[in-house]
């Protein structure tokens, strides 16, 4: 089980940029970012392999978010840039057990406790 701990949510303008951390304690494979905002399911952002060499995007992100994984310092980031108002939410790093991407919450072990980003127009 990996203990998972993000930062760099924070409030910022569109068109702007912020990089979210995740911090990630224990053993993990492929990584994935996902969002959610208030009434609204969690919602795939972004996965990557252990070794950073595949990634996969939502195409709501694709071309303004970058996903990268330093293994020697045990985290994952989100480059965010291009901000826009709806890319306000909760971001979520998360962990798989297993070495495949995957799109869906419900394939991926564990979780992080969230970061809140808020994009104002």
């Amino acid at each position: 089980q990996a203990q998972l701990v993000e930062s760099g949510g924070g409030l910022v303008q569109a068109g702007g940029s912020l990089r979210l951390t995740c911090l990630v304690l224990g053993r993990t494979f492929a990584m994935g970012w996902f969002r959610q905002t208030p009434g609204k399911e969690r919602e795939f952002v972004a996965t990557i392999t252990w070794s950073g060499g595949n990634t996969v995007y939502a195409d709501s992100v694709k071309g303004r978010f970058t996903i990268s994984r330093d293994n020697v310092k045990k985290t994952l980031y989100l480059q965010m840039n291009s901000l826009k108002p709806e890319d306000t939410g909760v971001y979520y790093c998360a962990a798989r057990r297993t070495v495949d991407l995957a799109i869906t919450q419900r394939e991926y072990a564990d979780w992080g406790q969230g970061t809140q980003v808020t994009v104002s127009s």
